[in-house]
């Protein structure tokens, strides 16, 4: 199933459109992939390291997507909630993402935190 979703974007596809490479990011922090992560993230926003190998690290638990916004064909957001677990503790990521395509590749810009 990662093959056919999401392996082949971590293997260097570029994504059709903002919701999979956000679908893609998720199963990557999951999978723990930071040089993909990065790699995804727009250059005037990406830090310099995520360390996702710090400890303890959450337990992703699943993704939904609430929205997926095509603002021009360039600009998109898309809504989501990811669920994780954190020494023993549930909680949830609701984000609104925001992505921008540049020279054809789809790149996570910055996201809004919503309640």
């Amino acid at each position: 199933m990662l093959e056919a979703c999401c392996g082949r974007l971590h293997a260097g596809e570029p994504a059709p459109d903002a919701e999979s490479l956000m679908r893609s990011r998720y199963s990557a922090y999951v999978l723990g992939l930071e040089d993909y992560l990065l790699a995804t993230w727009h250059p005037d926003t990406r830090p310099a390291a995520l360390e996702l190998d710090a400890t303890p690290r959450p337990h992703w638990l699943g993704l939904a997507v609430k929205s997926r916004t095509p603002l021009d064909p360039t600009h998109a957001a898309v809504e989501f909630v990811a669920r994780y677990k954190l020494n023993g503790r549930a909680f949830r990521l609701h984000e609104t993402s925001h992505f921008e395509r540049v020279d054809g590749r789809w790149l996570y810009v910055d996201g809004e935190i919503r309640e």
